[in-house]
């Protein structure tokens, strides 16, 4: 690091991606990506005059993607923001509501990530033995709670009412639930936001709907936390999401046909991968996401990544105390998952 560097990023963990090979002969099933092609309507959208309009900047209310995400979500539009990704929202978040914050010691490594970069006073809870989130540690705190559910990387998702319980314990503290994998078989709070002024809701359409690449977040509050949010995009990017995400994050959001089945194929496949993993000895925790998080029997985490990636599979391991024993399998095809089957019999 250079000598002008801010003495408070020095040694600074940064989060660490997924890796993106360059080797085609990869299967890559190390960064929760859909194997399906986004929506026929996306790939319509941006083939159209919009391409045209690229000279311009985007629209800095996004209002063709609010308004598509309003619908969807079925609340005001004022009750909605676009961020490009969910990981510009949680950053927003952390700024706006992070002086102090409590998250699960094991889950999303950006979370630590912004902590540190923010300078809030970070307290990270204990998962149980199980690798489960208790509910109960998080009953009358005094600071902002942001869980991840379903939780990464181990996939497991809390219920809708533990989740109201939560919120409904801690009524002066903000609760940001982190929907990323929540389209795979989780519980949605959105349906809660009416009930509850603190509640905030961030997704991605990065999974489910098939757009990575597009980078389009959208965080659902209520109108003051949303204006909050927003004074601080304001503050620091107005351009914060290109024009063809923006009409192709509305195009998805329309899309509810070719959704659903999309993410009914990858609960299907991770479901019958799950029985198959199961019985070669597996310890597969139960997920609600479109991974699995597995631990092999007779070898390490480690190993076990190693020699899938001597057979041109890529899956993802964490090498932290806790969680060393597993990796991380996002689900593919169908055609995908019969490579890791293909690898049993070596164990």
């Amino acid at each position: 690091m250079s000598r002008f560097l801010k003495s408070s990023f020095q040694g600074i963990e940064p989060y660490t991606p997924g890796e993106q090979p360059k080797n085609s002969k990869l299967i890559k099933l190390n960064t929760n990506e859909s194997p399906y092609p986004p929506s026929p309507m996306v790939i319509e959208a941006i083939h159209t005059e919009e391409l045209e309009n690229l000279k311009l900047y985007s629209d800095p209310e996004a209002k063709v993607l609010v308004e598509a995400a309003a619908e969807y979500y079925n609340v005001d539009e004022d009750q909605i923001m676009a961020g490009n990704g969910s990981d510009e929202l949680l950053a927003f978040s952390f700024m706006a509501y992070g002086e102090k914050i409590y998250f699960p010691n094991v889950s999303y490594g950006f979370y630590k990530v912004y902590g540190r970069i923010f300078g809030e006073k970070v307290t990270m809870i204990p998962l149980d033995k199980g690798l489960k989130i208790k509910v109960k540690d998080y009953y009358n705190l005094d600071g902002t709670v942001i869980i991840a559910n379903p939780n990464a990387p181990t996939g497991i998702a809390l219920t809708k009412d533990e989740i109201e319980q939560i919120i409904s314990c801690n009524k002066n503290n903000l609760v940001i639930i982190d929907e990323a994998y929540v389209d795979f078989g989780a519980e949605s709070v959105v349906c809660l936001l009416g009930q509850y002024d603190n509640l905030l809701v961030i997704q991605t359409l990065s999974k489910s709907r098939s757009l990575a690449g597009a980078r389009i977040g959208v965080a659902i509050g209520n109108k003051e936390v949303i204006r909050d949010l927003k004074n601080i995009k304001y503050s620091f990017n107005p351009y914060n999401l290109n024009r063809l995400s923006m009409v192709a994050g509305a195009a998805a959001f329309k899309d509810k046909d070719y959704f659903e089945k999309c993410c009914d194929k990858i609960k299907d496949t991770r479901d019958r991968l799950v029985k198959d993993l199961e019985f070669a000895g597996f310890e597969v925790l139960p997920s609600k996401a479109n991974f699995i998080f597995a631990k092999p029997p007779g070898i390490s985490g480690e190993e076990y990544f190693q020699q899938l990636r001597k057979n041109n599979i890529l899956v993802r391991h964490f090498n932290e105390p806790l969680i060393k024993d597993y990796v991380r399998i996002t689900i593919g095809t169908d055609e995908e998952m019969n490579a890791i089957r293909e690898q049993l019999s070596v164990l």
